[in-house]
């Protein structure tokens, strides 16, 4: 369920939303179309729940979603993600960078493969299909959006291609908040414990451990995330360049 609020701060707003399905990707579809923009769900293999997501907006409101499907390491690919959308709604206001991969790599167990998809995933895939929205984006004023994690600023242990690649993202989003300004805003989420991964890798110890160390002792939901990406789509316009840390407290308790 959404937090429905009657204010539509994002009446006539569209957003691209990638890995927009499951998870916090649909979590924050869910808050902006509740403020009123119309969601476009990207998914590569999620086919079935971004069908189900799709036809739960489109209950509450008709016509304000559509459904893309592609593969965000075929980077020829994504610039049609953009101009369907542009085809579709006649403009884009937000795009939000949210789909990753996310598995261990230990030293001496790192391959090739493993580079190319993470840093494909988590990195690559955001540059280029930002680079490919930034014409659309600088008419309407818009806003990149780029979900990173916490471990982008510090190295999750057993993890390190993944940390490398959030901390590029952490980079490539101060840098083209840099190189975009003044036309078009560029921030990032940074998220703590908010959802466990749904392969099991973080067991109950590992969750236990990773709460004590957090400030506020608990873990978030994907509603902490999805009311931040919010504030920064619809209560920022001053704001660019900038990495919130969504974490509970988790980065100051080290």
């Amino acid at each position: 369920m959404t937090t429905d609020t009657p204010r539509q701060s994002l009446a006539g707003k569209v957003a691209l939303i990638t890995g927009g399905a499951r998870r916090v990707g649909a979590a924050i579809a869910r808050e902006l179309h509740a403020a009123g923009a119309n969601v476009v769900i990207h998914h590569h293999r999620s086919v079935d729940a971004a069908q189900k997501l799709c036809a739960e907006l489109e209950q509450s409101r008709p016509n304000s979603t559509l459904r893309l499907s592609a593969d965000l390491l075929d980077i020829a690919s994504l610039g049609a993600l953009v101009e369907d959308t542009r085809r579709h709604y006649g403009q884009l206001d937000i795009l939000i960078n949210n789909a990753s991969t996310f598995y261990p790599t230990p030293v001496g167990e790192i391959t090739l493969e493993h580079w190319d998809d993470l840093i494909g995933s988590n990195l690559k895939a955001p540059l280029f299909l930002s680079q490919a929205a930034v014409p659309a984006l600088r008419l309407s004023n818009g806003l990149i959006l780029n979900i990173v994690d916490i471990h982008g600023m510090r190295p999750l242990r057993r993890y390190p291609t993944y940390s490398v690649a959030k901390a590029g993202l952490i980079m490539l989003t101060k840098s083209l908040a840099r190189e975009l300004g003044p036309h078009i805003r560029v921030n990032a989420i940074a998220p703590g414990p908010v959802m466990w991964p749904a392969d099991g890798v973080a067991d109950a110890a590992l969750q236990k451990k990773i709460i004590d160390r957090t400030a506020l002792k608990r873990s978030g939901s994907a509603m902490d995330i999805a009311r931040t990406a919010l504030f920064f789509a619809a209560d920022a316009p001053f704001i660019t360049g900038q990495i919130m840390a969504v974490d509970g407290g988790r980065s100051i308790g080290w």
